[in-house]
């Protein structure tokens, strides 16, 4: 019969102040760069965003965790998180400076009918890709659209030209 060592399991290993430190570093800096590079793929996760948010968490499992083995330091890691990404949700409702650098303006793909080209190789989105966009919102060209924008979350919101 084996003897389970609850206090190895159950009692932090690590010094909290690491744990919060490693956690928060680790949380702010993928926050930034999700926010920065990956703005579009946030809307929609297909299997292609979920393998990037996996490799993501396995890459940066050993600077967020060091060598914890104890329950407590996982808890307490994950609490760190949480605790983080409401800090910044509630940041960004609360305050217009925050809600600016934490969520993304509105991007202008299409005005009066015509492809904004800048605006589209900016985010990397093709022709063919906003055109699905639009046919998806009931339309089938671009001279029925007023504008078009890429949302906050990733999203492309079609405006129809007034009849």
């Amino acid at each position: 019969m084996q003897h389970i060592d609850w206090e190895k399991i159950l009692m932090p290993e690590a010094p909290l102040l690491e744990i919060v430190v490693r956690g928060t570093l680790t949380y702010l800096s993928l926050f930034t760069l999700l926010r920065v590079i990956l703005r579009r793929e946030s809307s929609n996760l297909g299997i292609t965003d979920m393998l990037v948010i996996v490799l993501i968490a396995d890459a940066s499992q050993n600077a967020m965790a060091g060598t914890y083995n104890s329950v407590a330091d996982g808890v307490i890691l994950v609490a760190v998180i949480i605790g983080w990404s409401y800090i910044l949700n509630w940041l960004s409702f609360n305050l217009p400076f925050f809600e600016r650098l934490i969520s993304p303006r509105k991007l202008l793909l299409v005005d009066k009918g015509k492809m904004v080209k800048r605006n589209m190789r900016k985010e990397l989105i093709t022709d063919e890709e906003l055109m699905t966009e639009v046919r998806k919102a009931g339309f089938s060209t671009l001279e029925q659209i007023k504008v078009a924008f890429m949302e906050s979350d990733g999203s492309i919101s079609v405006v129809e030209k007034n009849k």
